[in-house]
């Protein structure tokens, strides 16, 4: 999903609880996090100008309105130059706490100054006090300035998922580890153990399957008799 439209060359320092009400850039940027739906239409301009495909406004309003605390707004005097928007819940395979970025957008006479990185590292930080395990996302294997940002802010790429976009183009999904999954020290990599792992005897209640008894040498078929003998 994440139609991400942002590169970032610059770092900046981490973002702090007080930047998380109203931030200062010298481009006179201010970061505010969503607080109703007037902001609403600011954001779905904004990202509309570089989706790679449409969404509705059903779309926006289920991850805004769900997860307010997780949408952030770069704004210049009334204007939203830059929004992400993002979501935090269980992961259902791994039982763990997965964030998802489903759309970071910035204005294009804004872009290479620090913005989407900016808007990254806030929704971060906030997962992080949420508890959140990780953080994943999908972007254009073409867009290389978003796959540079998220490279710097830490992201790795987890597997290639082809014609992701409607336009035929395939996505990286990206991951983000805030912590170690369990099982990562006995190899488990970075998906940890599964949610249950299946035991190789046979006679366990985990087994996936009990094989039928072999024929012993010898050992001569029953016989069937009929029920009407």
């Amino acid at each position: 999903m994440a139609p991400v439209t942002s590169t970032e060359p610059a770092a900046l320092p981490e973002a702090d609880s007080a930047a998380k009400s109203c931030s200062v850039t010298g481009d006179d940027v201010r970061y505010e996090p969503y607080k109703d739906e007037t902001d609403m239409p600011g954001i779905v301009t904004l990202i509309e100008k570089d989706l790679s495909e449409p969404y509705s406004v059903f779309t926006y309003r289920y991850f805004i309105n769900n997860w307010p605390d997780l949408c952030y707004l770069a704004m210049q005097a009334d204007r939203c130059v830059g929004a992400i928007v993002c979501k935090l819940d269980r992961h259902r395979c791994r039982n763990t706490h997965r964030g998802y970025i489903a759309m970071l957008a910035v204005d294009k006479e804004l872009r290479g100054r620090g913005v989407g990185k900016k808007l990254v590292r806030l929704c971060l930080d906030r997962m992080r006090e949420l508890n959140a395990d990780e953080c994943v996302l999908e972007t254009e294997v073409t867009n290389k300035g978003a796959l540079g940002l998220y490279r710097s802010l830490g992201f790795v790429k987890e597997k290639r998922l082809h014609k992701y976009y409607l336009n035929g183009n395939d996505a990286w999904r990206l991951k983000f580890l805030f912590k170690l999954p369990d099982g990562f020290s006995e190899g488990h990599g970075c998906l940890g153990p599964p949610a249950e792992a299946w035991s190789l005897d046979p006679d366990s209640p985990s087994a996936p399957f009990k094989p039928a008894p072999r024929k012993k040498a010898g050992e001569k078929k029953p016989d069937i008799k009929s029920s009407e003998e």
